[in-house]
């Protein structure tokens, strides 16, 4: 049983109905409830955000993080703190069982603590069976809720306060985006932007639309406001987000196509760069990639998932493209957009997949010429369909595969990476090297690394550096210097 935390509890009169106002009602009772905790404690509540997975839950992160310093926390380095939230992933088994590691040593730290909530979100409470094992084995957690309603996450902050008991709320699925809330973003000068929820896919091998629920995107005129507001404050480089990009707006009351939503983007002032993630290449059009070419300010990259060089593993895994139609597409944006730096992600030893897949695989790595590739060794997923499936493959077939296509990606990458070197390019600074205090760190429009002597006063501007010496991942350079270049 939950100890019940020692607050006066406030009288709840008149709750707004409608959203946003309802969470910033609740937002002013919790930061009562904290200013409390605070007093008590002798100095300020402090929390802790841990995220796990994607672009889109570290989105979902900073608005975690905005409504938890509305109502009066602070921010700390250390799970040693008052508040604790991890936002899960789920896409990976091993995920979970990161969490329920992690989960002990939070139960340590909260005897200690009797002011300590610990909270749980994200696509891996999304589970039944997950939320069943916390129920059982986790009592000392307070809050558990989901990916589709985050907005609630000061309502139930406030239940969670007052309850003698853990606060649950998850739904199955909603169709609701609430505009409005704080955010706190990580960066000053680039944020993400959620232009679309969930996914309508359902490869075989994923548990995201099952998670994330059926795709639901943002009205336009609140994704350009949102922009607007962060370009005013200084952000000049955004990355819209999506669990499938290129079929945004097909849900609308007024159909939008993406590329239609990137060209009402670039006219915003004071963007200097846009990025977005992740495209399917069943859903990228042709005027995506007419739009891409004629851009000024969309970044030359592209990541475009190809998950397996088979079109008979293509269809089991429920991709909707084959090979051919993959290859096609990469050469023509390749063709209409020259310098594009093209990225990908691999699934190896899928169900099924014998010597002669995974050479189509190897085959379209080497005619694409992928920059970077994020490769990795298929793993089943309970509640997906892949999970079922007859023919494993052994896991000694499929190491010797990986290895072979990680040591294929990486001699590719070490070569086409360098194609920029001994040329001035624009670098968007980004923080001081970790490792060398007198260098700074930055990226190219097409997303690649770049390390060069400078000062903190840099970050966040866009600058001309030239590429001395390309180290195959990455470059060292230095500040231009126009009457030597």
């Amino acid at each position: 049983m939950k100890k019940k935390i020692d607050i006066e509890i406030i009288d709840k009169k008149q709750i707004p109905q409608s959203e946003p106002e309802r969470q910033y009602y609740f937002m002013d009772i919790a930061k009562n409830y904290v200013e409390q905790l605070a007093a008590k404690k002798g100095s300020p509540l402090t929390f802790h955000v841990t995220t796990f997975g994607c672009q889109m839950n570290a989105r979902d992160s900073e608005k975690l993080v905005g409504i938890l310093e509305r109502i009066g926390y602070v921010e700390t380095d250390t799970e040693d703190a008052d508040f604790v939230i991890y936002n899960t992933c789920t896409v990976r088994e091993n995920a979970n069982n990161k969490v329920y590691g992690r989960l002990g040593i939070l139960q340590n730290y909260k005897k200690k603590n009797p002011h300590m909530l610990i909270g749980l979100c994200g696509c891996m409470m999304q589970e039944t069976v997950v939320v069943e094992k916390l129920k059982e084995s986790y009592r000392f957690v307070d809050l558990i809720f989901g990916t589709h309603n985050i907005y609630k996450f000061a309502e139930l902050i406030v239940t969670a306060m007052e309850s003698d008991s853990m606060t649950i709320d998850i739904w199955k699925d909603t169709d609701q985006i609430v505009e409005d809330l704080p955010v706190e973003r990580k960066y000053s000068f680039k944020s993400g932007v959620n232009i679309m929820f969930g996914c309508n896919n359902f490869c075989s091998y994923c548990i995201v639309p099952y998670v994330r629920g059926r795709e639901r995107s943002r009205r336009p005129e609140e994704i350009i406001k949102e922009i607007q507001k962060l370009a005013a404050d200084g952000v000049v480089e955004i990355m819209l987000l999506g669990q499938n990009v290129n079929s945004y707006g097909k849900n609308l009351d007024n159909p939008m196509t993406f590329a239609q939503l990137l060209e009402e983007v670039e006219k915003i002032d004071g963007i200097e760069r846009i990025r977005f993630m992740t495209s399917h290449p069943k859903d990228l059009s042709d005027e995506l990639i007419e739009v891409m070419a004629r851009s000024e300010k969309i970044c030359r990259h592209l990541h475009l998932p190809l998950q397996s060089g088979s079109s008979r593993i293509l269809k089991v895994m429920n991709r909707r493209y084959t090979k051919e139609q993959y290859l096609d597409l990469a050469e023509r944006i390749k063709k209409a957009v020259p310098g594009i730096s093209p990225t990908t992600d691999i699934i190896v030893g899928f169900p099924g997949e014998t010597d002669e897949d995974f050479e189509e695989t190897m085959d379209v790595v080497r005619r694409v010429g992928f920059d970077s590739a994020f490769t990795f060794i298929y793993s089943k997923r309970t509640g997906t369909p892949a999970a079922a499936m007859e023919d494993q493959v052994p896991e000694a077939i499929v190491k010797e595969r990986f290895d072979r296509l990680l040591k294929e990606v990486q001699d590719i990458s070490a070569e086409v990476c360098g194609r920029d070197v001994r040329t001035v390019q624009e670098v968007l600074v980004e923080e001081v090297n970790d490792h060398a205090p007198g260098l700074m760190t930055g990226r190219l429009s097409n997303n690649t690394v770049v390390h060069f002597p400078g000062d903190a006063s840099m970050i966040g501007r866009l600058v001309p550096v030239y590429l001395q010496e390309s180290k195959g991942f990455y470059y060292m350079g230095h500040i231009a210097d126009k009457e030597n270049e």
